[in-house]
């Protein structure tokens, strides 16, 4: 008997997804006709595949089983499909990409959009995530992280210069507090934390000094988890924040924001583009990938 490869897809996707809703949205089908698809293989295969909650959808062992031995398969076909863009005259297909709001503004943006306008046909899915996505499990093509905090398995790839640390504060904040004038001067300020999004807990301030690493547990009033408040914060003299040069370039560049303790913040692996070492790279991946390297 010849199965649905429809019905398959549906269930993968519905996995994967662990939601009707967001499964029939990447489908761009029903929750309904999704729904009846699944019962439809459920009654075939005689086993249910999907057990079903008010909040949530999850595999089944025999779901769990079957998505082991297909899951990938669809994956191959749709590299495959994207393959086949290369007997083109020029590439198409979608790039997905994951990574933080100012990568995203400062660097991807600016190289991508020439890309675009030069190749109509091919379509970027750019996805601001400040967790550790699992790029594999997500379905992502490549994510954006810095270089030190990439996993050993993937090729990376620098599309950004090695960065510093910036300890940042208003001229109002330092006219009513010292300056602090090592690391462990900042116990005593006000500091604004940020909380990761993977540990959930708060950001350990480290820096370091002729090779020696100071690592600082600082305290503050403000507690944010992503860096666009932690700059207004400070801009409104509510405290020092520690962030990426980078990102505060443009108001430590016109005095808005005051930068210390810069000897005790050495250069790291800047912002790296990363994905699977065995993925088959797409004619459109790879225009990205040109797009993005450092020249």
């Amino acid at each position: 008997m010849r199965r649905n490869l429809n019905d398959l897809l549906a269930f993968v996707t519905v996995a994967r997804e662990g939601s009707f809703t967001r499964a029939a949205a990447v489908l761009g089908v029903t929750q309904s006709a999704l729904s009846h698809a699944i019962r439809g293989l459920e009654k075939r295969l005689d086993i249910r595949l999907l057990t079903r909650t008010t909040r949530s959808v999850a595999p089944t062992p025999a779901g769990e089983r079957l998505m082991l031995a297909i899951g990938h398969r669809f994956d191959e076909i749709e590299a495959e499909l994207d393959a086949l863009t290369e007997l083109r005259d020029k590439p198409a297909g979608t790039v997905r990409i994951t990574c933080g709001d100012h990568v995203l503004r400062a660097l991807l943006m600016p190289k991508l959009m020439p890309l675009l306008r030069e190749y109509p046909d091919i379509r970027l899915e750019l996805d601001v995530n400040y967790g550790f996505r699992d790029i594999v499990a997500d379905r992502f093509d490549a994510g954006v992280r810095l270089g030190s905090t990439i996993d050993k398995d993937m090729i990376a790839m620098p599309i950004g210069r090695p960065l510093r640390m910036a300890v940042v504060a208003s001229p109002d904040y330092f006219a009513r507090h010292p300056q602090p004038q090592t690391p462990h001067d900042l116990t005593g300020h006000n500091c604004i934390n940020q909380r990761m999004p993977t540990s959930g807990g708060l950001y350990v301030w480290d820096f370091a000094r002729d090779g020696k690493p100071v690592n600082v547990r600082v305290d503050g009033q403000l507690i944010f988890n992503t860096a666009a408040p932690q700059i207004d914060a400070a801009l409104a003299g509510m405290g020092i924040c520690l962030l990426p040069e980078d990102e505060v370039a443009d108001e430590m560049r016109d005095g808005r924001l005051i930068r210390v303790l810069e000897e005790w913040c050495p250069a790291y692996a800047g912002y790296h583009l990363y994905y699977p070492s065995r993925r088959q790279l797409s004619p459109a991946f790879s225009m990205v990938l040109k797009a993005l390297r450092l020249e």
